[in-house]
């Protein structure tokens, strides 16, 4: 008896331990979910959310470029695209042959695909859309569009892609943009923060993002691009997406800020048609402001065609094509400046004080010098010969002895104050400086010293001198100003250009004036080499140019003395380049121009009509309109500290 009451009573122990026990486990469970379900209720509702709401790159508009009058030049339009997600295929062929039933897909471009999803997948990106073909016609859309539901991995919807309107008027200017490579975000990123280098290369890979190449879009990446966004997103288990949700402002996507050129799109436009197909280059200058109203390479390429991606074969037609439209003439071709340099040589003549204007040179058709003869470019030679009539006669054999008293270096000096030698950027890519010639540049690059006869090829800007239609513009706004000071502008509104000289080195008035005449003469009196070129066909006002031509080839004496050779007799490449640099009105100048024309002979037969009609074309559309963007210059823009602008989003 007393044995089971012992074995009662440890029973009855045992079972209050475990009751115990389990009321421990019990209250602690309660507990542990009342704390999840009351006290952690809003903090597990983040953490679920997050779960199937995903936060996705928005990228930017990048921002538009317009001339002078706000007329766009390169800006953002709708296209449709199709793209392919890698994380979501498991057989990215079989996706191709699919998409391949609705578009033509060529074998170079699915090869590209291929391996672009690759790469995405090697990187841990496979979140990253891989585009498949932008810019489809509308029928390709709606089959597409149709048919999305059933490829794997297929998003086809509108994007944003950027279009040139004016096509090839200003490629050399505005360069163009297309897909980052691993350069591009390698320059883009340097000295960035970790945080903002992972941004970057999550926007770069975004297919709606473009990064400039060329030109100005290169030049201006900062200030056009825009600053990144996020949007959300609810996905389903396969990290489709299914809704978006409501945009927080503060995450929205700013977009780049517009930037405008001092370029008028209507006078580029006439200067190229006046080219009528010739390859060439003109540069007109508003003489106050600096403002650079025209710049034309021509031929040149479409942007157009880069945007998406250029093919190997249409990029070697441009780059192997003779007539050379990839060459940025305008600021980055250098030509020997011919007859056009002159006014360089009696400028720093008359600097020098080794001549006044009234003394004369004889000119019968040859100067000798040493054991060598120089020849004139009129035969016969000009007779006696001052300064007015040696420009307005363009008589070589007066410039040899003028140079040849004068000395290399004076020349050069002088013609640094014209800005040759120098190096304009005004916000393109491609500039090139040309080259001034002396002596102390001929040993370093060559090691041999300078000969006085190399002064005077010099003299009527031959030998080693290079120039750009650029610098043979601004020479002549400086001569038509009378010396004032010159900054030359092509960026409106929109980031500085502070790498760019400023032409404000000392050119005495009276000699500009005398050059001024001299010019004067070439097109406006009888015996000037642009006499027929003066008259600019408006009831009054006139041009003062001076005419160039520039050989392409050494002439050998016995050529010369059977007679030079030109026009069909010889190919078109060993023919000279015309050359003509003008102002106008001649009473108040307000335009300057050079025009070159490539191996157009000559400068008065070919170059100059074409600077007259442009020159004309500026008066007439010379409106007195102030630009569009000098009233929006005070307007407040984002910053750019970021990808694009302000802090990354």
């Amino acid at each position: 008896m007393a044995r089971k009451i012992s074995v009662d009573a440890d029973f009855d122990r045992r079972l209050l331990i475990a009751m115990g026990a389990g009321g421990l486990v019990f209250s602690t469970l309660m507990a542990r979910l009342f704390q999840l379900q009351f006290l952690q209720e809003e903090h597990y509702a983040k953490l679920a959310a997050e779960n199937h709401i995903r936060l996705v790159m928005s990228p930017p508009e990048r921002g538009e470029i317009l001339d002078r009058f706000g007329r766009p030049l390169a800006s953002q339009r709708q296209a449709g695209r199709v793209s392919v997600v890698p994380e979501r295929m498991k057989n990215p062929e079989e996706t191709l042959d699919q998409i391949g039933r609705y578009i033509d897909l060529p074998p170079e471009r699915r090869r590209r695909i291929l391996d672009e999803v690759r790469a995405n997948r090697m990187r841990n990106a496979s979140f990253v859309p891989v585009t498949v073909a932008q810019e489809l016609s509308y029928e390709e859309f709606a089959r597409l569009r149709v048919h999305a539901v059933e490829i794997e991995g297929a998003d086809v919807q509108m994007g944003s892609t950027r279009s040139y309107p004016r096509g090839r008027d200003f490629a050399h200017v505005l360069g163009y943009v297309a897909r980052a490579s691993a350069e591009d975000l390698d320059r883009m990123t340097q000295g960035r923060s970790p945080e903002e280098v992972k941004i970057f290369r999550e926007m770069l890979r975004h297919p709606d993002i473009r990064v400039g190449r060329q030109g100005m879009e290169r030049f201006a990446e900062d200030w056009l691009r825009g600053r990144p966004g996020r949007r959300r997103v609810v996905t389903n288990a396969h990290g489709r997406p299914m809704e978006e949700l409501a945009q927080d402002p503060r995450q929205a996507a700013v977009p780049g800020k517009d930037l405008f050129v001092t370029i008028d799109a209507e006078l580029q436009r006439t200067a190229i048609e006046r080219f009528e197909g010739e390859s060439g280059a003109a540069v007109v200058i508003d003489i106050a402001s600096g403002d650079i109203l025209a710049m034309v390479s021509t031929p040149a390429f479409d942007p157009n065609a880069f945007v998406n991606g250029i093919s190997g074969k249409d990029y070697a037609e441009l780059r192997d094509n003779p007539m050379a439209p990839l060459y940025p003439r305008a600021h980055g071709g250098v030509y020997p400046p011919g007859s056009t340099f002159k006014m360089v040589v009696a400028t720093a003549a008359l600097e020098a004080g080794v001549v006044k204007p009234t003394d004369t040179v004889r000119c019968g058709g040859s100067y000798r010098f040493g054991n060598r003869t120089w020849h004139c470019w009129k035969r016969g030679g000009h007779g006696v010969m001052n300064m007015h009539n040696g420009i307005k006669h363009s008589c070589d054999v007066y410039f040899y002895e003028i140079a040849r008293r004068t000395g290399v270096r004076k020349i050069a000096e002088v013609a640094h104050k014209f800005g040759f030698g120098e190096t304009f950027v005004l916000g393109m890519t491609g500039g090139r400086s040309g080259l001034v010639p002396d002596p102390e540049w001929k040993m370093k690059a060559r090691g041999e010293p300078w000969f006085e006869g190399e002064t005077l090829n010099f003299g009527i800007g031959q030998g080693q001198l290079g120039t750009t239609p650029l610098q043979l513009a601004l020479m002549t706004a400086r001569i038509a100003a009378t010396g004032a000071p010159l900054r030359p502008k092509l960026i409106g509104l929109g980031p500085p250009s502070d790498e760019d000289p400023v032409l404000d080195k000392p050119l005495d008035p009276a000699i500009m004036e005398i050059q001024k005449a001299g010019m004067f003469g070439v097109t406006s009196e009888p015996g000037g080499t642009g006499y027929r070129s003066g008259d600019l066909g408006l009831g009054g006002p006139r041009l003062a140019g001076k005419t160039g031509t520039a050989q392409v080839r050494r002439i050998t004496a016995e050529e010369r003395a059977k007679g030079i050779r030109g026009g069909a007799a010889i190919a078109r490449e060993l023919r000279d380049h015309a050359l003509f640099v003008a102002y106008a009105p001649t009473d108040n100048p307000k335009y300057a121009i050079s025009v070159i024309v490539e191996h157009g002979e000559g400068g008065s037969r070919t170059a100059a009509p074409v600077a007259r009609d442009i020159l004309a074309a500026a008066l007439r559309m010379d409106s007195g309109r102030t630009p569009t963007y000098a009233r929006r210059a005070s307007n407040t823009v984002p910053d750019t500290d970021g990808p694009g602008g302000g802090d990354p989003a």
